[in-house]
């Protein structure tokens, strides 16, 4: 695991600074602790920060070819390295260390630009060709591993994080407004945007080719959108937890100490069950609980921890915890508002000083339909039934007029963001209750000059194009999917590197295998998604290893108490953070608006504790990568 930069020139002869180069990966060291390398050239020049996994002492960055003509640098893990390695071998290749990163340069040579085909794993690269003058970067297919880019006049420069792209001094800095609009409608910014008009994300299973000056990028693999009606559950659950078996089983490969983050719920239990099932050694695993037992599972962590006789630690987070938030705001680089961030960094941070990687559950939710929001979108179709008065005249004024209650679900809360989530457009499908602000409360809530940058957009742009692209499946499969292109990718995906990285750990994904996304894309929603019971086939796949409590416990969710934390531990920080004089001055929101929504959550009358954390996110980074000199 590492982070990598680099820069390449239009003019092929032009040298490049090997002082800049290490500006760039001095920013992010805490990805790389253990080791740093470069490479500089006429036409280009690459540089890393290595957290040394494989091959602790072979495995040096860059990696060339045998005429050093060549050269690669990896973010990530290549987990069929030793499967690749005879084929290659086999065609006359010399492999001068046993890194898995060698394994690209050489499938390189053979097949060029197409050499990420036949990679398995979690990766962000960068391969320069000296001969062609051409920059190949590339990233993992479902985004685990992020990559940025900018063109800044004659040269392209990238790297793992948007601050290393920042430290050149003539790097522009100006707001995108529809990037912005997007982060306050999903608490993440989408897609290839970044809230710096002049960066850009590359895309999931994408590759970006840079010759000659000219700039391109395509897809080089995408979430599959057959659905195989043929066979049955059973069969399913089988192949499925065979397919999970062997990922686990793969992801096990490190020279370095390994755990899991065990977080009480099916997905990082079906791991540490797994893992038991291929490897006789000890299991360290790590926990997070609440003091607030309304969002804490440390009981059913507990369980899988003594049932696989797990070496087992845990941590409760305390409201005194979220003093992290500014420091985090820097890793992210932009603003970023999913709470569940914080413990995160936190389980990270305990497990980082045991083990160097860890397994983590995520993707599950997404590709086996684990989320109440697909369940609100089952309902809703028959809510849209009933009959207009009903609905609009009773349900929905009795509704907004009950008071939030302070723990994490219950009945009112859940009636609550049900009808909330109703008044988003139909078209958005289940991310109606995935975001928290509507086209009414935007009116309210921007500046007249923000709106007028904005051109009309909704902000839902990402959720329709990638709905409108899997049209074809019915409307639990579409949801899922667009989860994969969107949610995935850029929140859940960016939060667990960002945080991992922060505490120089490297965090595997099994269920995140290409291999597993494949099979998962193929059964049916309907074996997903069975009336109220969410992830029914995996569920199936795990019963046999798994106890009941844990495959009949429903989903919670990783967060934390932040709309109670905002009326207690926290509120003088939210307020210092959306004082009038403070948003007056970014100039997107109204102060009033944000004033009203303060107050209205203090007294208890709504809970706005997403909206207003989506905003103190916003001008915590202004303030950092806006308001304040560049610090390098």
């Amino acid at each position: 695991m590492c982070g990598i930069a680099g820069l390449a020139f239009r003019d092929g002869a032009r040298p490049s600074s090997r002082a800049y180069l290490q500006t760039m990966c001095d920013v992010m060291r805490h990805r790389g602790p253990n080791d740093e390398g470069f490479w500089t050239g006429p036409g280009a020049g690459l540089g890393m920060r290595r957290l040394s996994i494989i091959d602790l002492a072979g495995g040096h960055q860059p990696i060339s070819n045998e005429d050093n003509t060549i050269h690669v640098i990896l973010n990530g893990e290549i987990y069929n390295f030793q499967e690749l390695r005879p084929q290659l071998e086999a065609k006359g290749h010399t492999f001068r260390t046993n890194s898995d990163t060698e394994a690209i340069v050489h499938l390189y040579e053979e097949y060029g630009e197409r050499c990420v085909e036949s990679l398995r794993g979690m990766f962000a690269l960068a391969v320069w060709d000296e001969k062609r003058k051409r920059l190949l970067l590339a990233r993992d297919r479902l985004g685990k591993k992020p990559l940025h880019y900018a063109v800044l006049g004659d040269r392209l420069l990238f790297a793992s994080e948007m601050k290393s792209i920042l430290v050149h001094r003539d790097m522009p800095r100006e707001v995108d407004p529809i990037a912005l609009d997007q982060f306050m409608t999903f608490e993440y910014v989408p897609g290839e945007r970044t809230l710096f008009k002049a960066i850009r994300k590359l895309l999931p299973g994408h590759r970006l080719i840079w010759e000659q000056g000219k700039l391109r990028t395509e897809p080089y693999w995408e979430f599959p959108s057959k659905v195989d009606p043929t066979r049955t559950m059973a069969e399913w659950a089988e192949e499925l937890r065979e397919t999970l078996r062997e990922s686990v089983k793969l992801r096990l490969i490190a020279d370095v100490p390994l755990g899991v983050l065990l977080s009480g719920g099916i997905d990082s239990a079906a791991l540490v069950a797994l893992m038991r099932q291929v490897t006789s050694g000890p299991i360290k695993t790590f926990s997070i609980g609440f003091e607030d037992q309304t969002y804490n599972e440390l009981d059913y962590a507990r369980l899988i921890a003594q049932r696989f006789e797990t070496q087992h630690e845990e941590f409760t987070v305390k409201a005194d915890a979220v003093e992290l938030t500014e420091s985090l705001v820097d890793h992210f680089d932009e603003p970023f508002a999913d709470v569940s961030a914080i413990p995160t960094f936190l389980v990270c941070r305990m497990a980082q000083q045991r083990v160097t990687v860890a397994l983590g559950g995520d993707g599950g939710d997404e590709l086996f339909g684990g989320y109440d929001a697909y369940l609100a979108q089952a309902m809703s179709q028959k809510y849209a039934r009933l009959p207009r008065f009903l609905r609009q005249g009773m349900i929905e004024p009795i509704s907004r007029a009950l008071h939030p209650t302070p723990q994490k679900k219950g009945l009112v809360n859940k009636v609550k963001r049900f009808t909330e989530g109703m008044q988003h457009p139909e078209a958005i499908g289940h991310a109606r209750w995935m975001v928290f602000l509507n086209a009414r409360d935007k009116q309210r809530l921007y500046t007249p000059a923000f709106r007028e940058q904005l051109g009309g957009r909704s902000g839902y742009e990402p959720v329709l194009e990638a709905a409108a692209k899997y049209a074809h499946l019915d409307p639990l499969g579409r949801a899922m999917a667009v989860d994969v292109a969107t949610y995935l990718p850029d929140d859940i995906l960016v939060k667990v590197d960002r945080m991992s990285m922060a505490t120089s750990l490297e965090v595997r994904a099994p269920l995140l295998d290409q291999r597993v996304a494949e099979l998962a894309a193929r059964i049916p929603s309907s074996m997903k998604i069975r009336g109220k019971e969410t992830k029914a086939v995996f569920r199936e796949a795990m019963r046999p290893l798994l106890p009941a409590e844990t495959l009949s416990k429903p989903k919670q969710g990783f967060s934390i108490p932040v709309k109670n934390w905002l009326r207690q531990e926290l509120r003088p920080m939210m307020i210092e953070c959306l004082k009038p004089s403070r948003l007056a001055k970014s100039g997107f929101v109204q102060p009033a608006e944000a004033g009203r929504w303060m107050r209205e959550h203090l007294e208890g009358r709504e809970n706005h504790a997403h909206r207003l954390w989506c905003l103190m996110m916003l001008e915590m980074w202004h303030e950092r990568y806006i308001d304040r000199a560049p610090t390098v």
